[in-house]
């Protein structure tokens, strides 16, 4: 199996992506396909002592920055890393693509070089979170800031099928991200996707309240991407800070830090818990071939996962999974 791998998209670029999929070599058996400036690839892994013999490399002149549209991927910038790799992944050079990159570009070139899966209306980004139970999906994430109810519903059969084939639930349950659990709460957009997920076959427990999501209230949340997105940072910003008031506390005097052996066992359990390098990334799904966004920020660690996480796709038949319950449907927007 081989994952094509940006090599110049995230802040960390490249470094800590070279370690990443050395450590995804040696560990999970994949084959590496790094994709960015040759002399630039090979230089990091002679100055940090890298070995990358095995991994194929192919040359990409620039970088996609952040700051640039991401609209242009496919023309002004399609000598990128991440056009590139996008490009392989279509010639089929690699079974899967992973990068670090801005989220937009990958959307953008994802739905338009790879392409959806015939009869997908929109690919969303699925992240898979922690909660006081197991973790969960909630997409869209931002690919799609405007949805209509079957979009959503879409969004629901993908998130069960991944989390089905992904994560092992029998039987996902699936919620509506919501501003209460009654029936009647929320736009036309959550009314209307209400009475049609009350239809499905999937294992429909009605509205999440926001709040209870932490909580483990679903398997799968379903929003649109405004709305998931907002969720998304909310989350790791809450995240982040409960952890560093945490530590906090410990450090006031030296009758906290003797407190914290104690407990230090619990705290470790619940870092890596809260951790998302543990989930590697986010899965664009609707896409014909798995395309994983990594964090911006992944360290190598973070990165293996979203390598295995690419791995874990192509294993599973993800793609060939929603293409066989959503084969029907006009893929027309």
């Amino acid at each position: 199996m081989k994952i094509i791998v940006d090599a110049f998209g995230g802040d960390n670029a490249p470094l800590e992506i070279l370690k990443g999929s050395r450590m995804a070599v040696e560990e999970l058996g994949v084959d590496i396909v790094l994709v960015g400036d040759e002399k630039k690839i090979k230089k990091c892994a002679d100055d940090n002592s890298i070995n990358i013999s095995g991994m194929e490399i192919i040359q990409a002149d620039s970088v996609f920055e952040m700051s640039y549209n991401p609209k242009t991927i496919m023309k002004e910038h399609a000598d990128t890393s991440l056009a590139v790799g996008m490009k392989a992944l279509v010639d089929g050079k690699g079974d899967a693509f992973v990068s670090a990159g801005s989220t937009g570009a990958i959307v953008m070139g994802a739905t338009f070089v790879v392409k959806r899966i015939k009869g997908v209306k929109r690919a969303a980004i699925a992240s898979i979170m922690p909660s006081q139970k197991e973790p969960f999906m909630l997409l869209d994430c931002g690919a799609n800031i405007d949805c209509k109810p079957e979009h959503l519903c879409q969004f629901a059969t993908m998130g069960s099928i991944y989390m089905k084939n992904i994560m092992g639930v029998a039987s996902p349950e699936v919620g509506i991200a919501n501003i209460g659990v009654e029936e009647n709460k929320g736009t036309q957009l959550q009314l209307e996707t209400y009475a049609m997920l009350k239809e499905s076959e999937l294992n429909f427990i009605g509205n999440a309240e926001v709040r209870d999501i932490a909580y483990g209230a679903a398997d799968v949340i379903v929003a649109d991407g405004f709305t998931g997105n907002v969720i998304l940072k909310m989350y790791e910003g809450v995240a982040g800070a409960l952890v560093k008031n945490i530590k906090a506390v410990f450090k006031k005097n030296i009758l906290s830090m003797l407190s914290y052996l104690g407990v230090k066992g619990g705290m470790n359990e619940f870092k890596a818990k809260m951790d998302y390098k543990e989930y590697g990334g986010a899965v664009l799904l609707g896409i014909a071939k798995p395309v994983i966004k990594a964090h911006g920020s992944s360290d190598a660690r973070a990165f293996k996962n979203a390598i295995r996480q690419a791995a874990n796709c192509v294993k599973k038949d993800v793609v060939g999974e929603i293409s066989r319950n959503i084969g029907s449907v006009d893929s027309e927007t």
